[in-house]
């Protein structure tokens, strides 16, 4: 099947490593065990082709995606010809490979937002001249780029006179403009119309692209050509669709941005026009593997835009274990190779009900021996379903157990992260007194809080200030000692206020430990100088540009106001604030790609954390893939590594670790250990601590993809799929005739992995082993 493909001697070794015997997609695709091996996979493809054409004309992706493939490029092109590149060259192909020289090499950019300027750092010219132009020291001069100042308007004018709202009208394209300045904008629309077309002329003749390396979006877009992109598409300006925006909201600082922001992108023919072209998509993740296998199962079809890869003979998706773990091939790979695990067989009775649409107890022998894959569970017989559903009940009783006399630590990458994983589970673990609970979030999470929000909120501040509503600042020792004291009392007031449903006291709350905040890292020393802090913050919000980075102390600020939010959540249920602890890893740091965590900055403060709280349980967002947010399997490594020193110091035989997915992607049931029902009592508490706490995240300025608006509903029909697919095996009655009312009440399902020390470490051993000597 594979002697088809025109592999490269790099695909090759990369193909062997893999052990995929059979490739049966209609684009091909070589998968690797993580998301930095995908970065070493993609930039050894790219020296490859690069010392093969080195006048080439190439594009290559922006934002998080190619992280570790700009790492490993630069790595490798420093490292050529000492012992540990030569290992990796070797090893991957590129052994008699001369070192390529990337200074003559003609960069296309593919995509950006408009208008937006050059000078902004979010802005992907900048990104390009940063990342590729100076980081692979490629020429400026032969660049092919999209300067949003550059662009010729009507009258020489610039975008910020032609559109002062930064929004752009498309429809002016078709009617008649209704005033003077309408008719600017649709003279303008046009020069970039003409502008777009000799963009892609300019590509063209250079012959098209000859190396193309993209990223895809959970909609299937490639670029910006979204779901329902025309084949034959041209670089053009247009508008995005949600998912887009959501995606995009991370760079412009906020939905409210991305969805009145317009793209130039080129389209899905000016990236398949060089017919020899090497054309490569990476995906990271499970979270990817729906579209993943849309894509490349799919005959040629603008529902999903790089199903256009079909037309090139070295088209390529390059994909994690997990983005692979949906296509045909992986499944089949799954089932029908190495010893036959009651894992498999789970899925496979589940999978098969879920095919069927029919209930477990109703799923006949006929039924198993009629499908692919349970035909071949050993030993089929009438007895398989009950087994499975067996299996299911036990997950469904542990996630029923009282624990008791246990020490909990419960973590998160971000904010929120915790609650929106397994809340209804922690809420059973607190009504037992016996046990003690506490609450760590590893990173500060301050790019989550927007510019708008901390301007309102410091405005309302100063009101409070002039009206003196803010008592505690009257009190002589207060800038001295009296704003570190009482924060529980901010809590509690806070949380009493939600009670009796006063919001104009809720904010108050929040402005009183924004005061001691803004004490805190600027050291203010009396009230004017408080009153002139809160100007000047304001004043620099008011003038940045959205998503641009702030200053460190402003940082702070958004990260101590996330903190509170936090605390505020767990308060719900007695938890005291010296039990909320907040570690601001220092890998955190607001930059497109934050640093690798290090041993003693990242590693040594989550020791000391398990030293002083001496935890018998962990719970930890297991993403070793990085599904969700880049900081999920830094976090996870950093976790890692503290698990595995403090074993070298304390006896965690007995310990546990809790792995809990939560809105970015999820278990599958075959993959938890544990099920725990969810009654809409619990779903209720969620979603009104989210709403009363997370003050910051109520307007969803920076949404899932699969929903426009708060996380906690994501995670709320997260927890309702999970119960229909297991009311599906077990049959309803199951659930509304239990003997316990708990699973009566069940209403969702939350899926976990209880694991042993050895477990997990095994789990975030491979990721840790694929970036070792890189940086």
């Amino acid at each position: 099947m594979l002697s088809k493909y025109p592999l490269s001697e790099v695909e090759k070794a990369f193909l062997t490593e893999s052990g995929v015997e059979k490739i049966s997609t209609l684009i091909p695709y070589l998968m690797v065990d993580n998301f930095p091996k995908l970065g070493l996979l993609t930039a050894c493809r790219f020296l490859e082709w690069a010392a093969a054409n080195p006048e080439g004309v190439i594009s290559l992706p922006t934002g998080k995606t190619p992280e570790f493939f700009i790492k490993w490029t630069q790595y490798l092109l420093e490292n050529w010809d000492s012992k540990k590149g030569k290992e990796i060259r070797e090893k991957y192909g590129l052994g008699t490979t001369k070192k390529p020289v990337l200074k003559d090499l003609t960069f296309v950019q593919i995509d950006e937002f408009y208008p937006i300027s050059s000078k902004q750092h979010n802005s992907f010219f900048d990104y390009v001249n940063k990342f590729y132009l100076q980081g692979f020291g490629l020429s400026k001069e032969k660049a092919i780029l999209i300067n949003s100042d550059e662009i010729p308007l009507a009258e020489g004018k610039h975008f910020s006179e032609i559109f002062p709202d930064l929004k752009v009208d498309l429809s002016l394209r078709f009617r008649e403009p209704v005033n003077d300045l309408e008719k600017l904008q649709q003279t303008s629309i046009y020069m970039i119309d003409q502008w777009c077309g000799e963009y892609e002329q300019k590509i063209r003749d250079k012959g098209g692209i000859g190396f193309f390396l993209g990223g895809i979006g959970p909609d299937g877009h490639i670029a910006f050509n979204t779901r329902g992109s025309h084949l034959y598409s041209v670089t053009r300006l247009t508008e995005t669709n949600f998912e887009t925006q959501a995606v995009a909201a991370g760079d412009l600082g906020g939905i409210e941005v991305s969805a009145n922001r317009l793209v130039i992108t080129i389209g899905l023919d000016t990236i398949v026009y060089n017919k020899d072209a090497v054309g490569i998509i990476i995906a990271a993740g499970e979270a990817k593997a729906g579209i993943v296998k849309d894509s490349l199962e799919t005959p040629m079809n603008n529902v999903y835009p790089a199903t256009v890869l079909q037309k090139l003979k070295n088209g390529r998706f390059y994909l994690t274990k997990g983005a692979a773990v949906k296509l045909t091939d992986s499944m089949d790979s799954y089932y029908q190779k190495g010893e036959w695990t009651f894992e498999k067989t789970e899925r496979a009775v589940i999978e098969l009900c879920k095919k069927l649409n029919k209930y477990g107890h109703r799923v006949k022998l006929a039924d198993l021996k009629a499908d692919k894959y349970t035909k071949l569970i050993p030993d089929l017989s009438e007895e398989t379903v009950s087994q499975v559903m067996k299996n299911i009940e036990s997950k469904l009783t542990k996630g029923l157990e009282q624990e008791s006399n246990e020490v909990l630590l419960h973590t998160g990458p971000h904010h929120d992260d915790i609650s929106l994983g397994i809340l209804p589970h922690i809420t059973n673990q607190l009504h037992e007194p016996s046990n003690k609970a506490h609450f760590s979030v590893l990173t500060s999470g301050f790019t989550a809080v927007t510019n708008t929000f901390v301007i309102d909120t410091l405005i309302y501040t100063r009101k409070l200030l002039d009206e003196g509503k803010i008592q505690m600042v009257n009190y002589e020792d207060f800038f001295e000692i009296g704003y570190s004291l009482k924060t529980d009392k901010d809590v509690y007031h806070f949380l009493t206020n939600v009670a009796s449903e006063n919001a104009d006291a809720r904010k108050r709350g929040l402005s009183h430990r924004v005061i001691r905040a803004l004490v805190i890292i600027w050291g203010i020393k009396n009230k004017s100088q408080l009153r002139e802090t809160i100007n000047d913050v304001i004043s620099i919000l008011r003038n940045s540009y959205d998503g641009e980075k702030n200053p460190s102390k402003i940082q702070k600020l958004k990260g101590m106001i996330r903190e509170f939010e936090e605390e505020l959540v767990w308060a719900h249920f007695g938890v005291q604030v010296k039990n909320v602890h907040h570690l601001r890893l220092g890998f955190y740091t607001g930059d497109i790609f934050t640093e690798q965590p290090d041993k003693t900055r990242d590693v040594e403060p989550i020791v000391e954390m398990f030293r002083k709280i001496k935890p018998t349980k962990i719970s930890l967002t297991l993403d070793p893939e990085g599904s969700g947010p880049d900081t999920h399997y830094k976090v996870l490594q950093a976790t890692a590594a503290a698990v595995k020193k403090w074993g070298e110091e304390h006896d965690t035989s007995k310990l546990r670790i809790i792995g809990y997915r939560n809105v970015w992607f999820k278990f599958e049931p075959h993959e938890a250990n544990v099920i725990v029902p969810v009654s809409l009592g619990d779903m209720s508490v969620m979603e009104d601590s989210f709403a009363n706490c997370y003050l910051s995240q109520v307007n969803a300025s920076f949404p899932s993809y699969s929903h426009n608006g708060k996380f906690s509903t994501v995670a709320k029909r997260t927890w309702v799929g999970q119960l229909n697919d297991i009311q599906l095996l077990l049959g309803k009655n199951y659930f509304y005739l239990h003997e316990r009312a708990k699973v009566r009440a069940s209403h969702g399902l939350i899926f976990f992995r209880d694991m042993s020390v050895d477990e997990f470490l095994a789990t975030a051993r491979e990721l840790e082993k694929s970036i070792e000597g890189m940086l």
